[in-house]
């Protein structure tokens, strides 16, 4: 599978929106689209005007980059949501929003989905009292997400709770950090979902 190995930061800058891939980071004021920075590449100032195409590639590209899915993973996933009974662009949401390594770092057990995907590939989580080690399985209302009781999986994730709590916990979640354990209490609804991402454009992408 690929793998981006260059700077997290410029796939910001090149989406002109924060994407939180390098955890706490991203809240600090020298977080580069804090400060002002135009996207990368010799060319990154020059403001031209976008195709109608290229207004929603851009969309599936921030939507793909903040949860952290190969392209194949993506269009994968937007089938599922194409079939599924509902809207598809909130389906796909819901389906983003509720893989396991995104819950991890929602959770705030690991800092970032890059690393919450590592943490639950190493084994480090249970669902339902269940280790589960692979990343993009989908949850359900009512699941259980738990660090497993070994003194390194919960030192790792209790350094990291702190500032997760502090941050906000989704209204949809529900967080006992005493015994390391996360609910999902219901599927989240699109009001509670990514406000600063367009999934019709996405939709409209694929659709073509």
């Amino acid at each position: 599978m690929g793998r981006y190995t260059e700077a997290s930061c410029k796939r910001c800058r090149r989406e002109g929106h924060k994407l939180f891939l390098k955890g706490d980071r991203c809240h600090m004021a020298k977080c580069p689209i804090d400060q002002g920075a135009p996207p990368p590449g010799q060319h990154g100032q020059r403001r031209s005007k976008m195709s109608d195409y290229g207004t929603q590639l851009r969309e599936k590209q921030k939507l793909r980059r903040m949860y952290g899915l190969q392209e194949a993973q993506f269009r994968n996933l937007f089938e599922r949501a194409l079939k599924a009974r509902g809207i598809t662009g909130e389906k796909l949401l819901q389906m983003l929003e509720l893989r396991l390594d995104n819950l991890v770092y929602r959770f705030g057990f690991a800092p970032s989905r890059k690393a919450a995907r590592q943490f639950v590939t190493h084994g480090h989580i249970e669902v339902n009292g269940r280790k589960v080690d692979i990343p993009s399985a989908i949850c359900k209302e009512g699941d259980v997400i738990r660090v497993r009781d070994r003194a390194q999986s919960r030192q790792y994730a209790g350094q990291w709770m702190e500032n997760a709590e502090s941050r906000g916990i989704s209204p949809w979640l529900i967080l006992n950090k005493v015994n390391f354990e996360g609910t999902v209490a219901k599927v989240p609804t699109r009001e509670e979902l990514a406000p600063t991402i367009n999934e019709q454009l996405v939709v409209e992408l694929y659709s073509k």
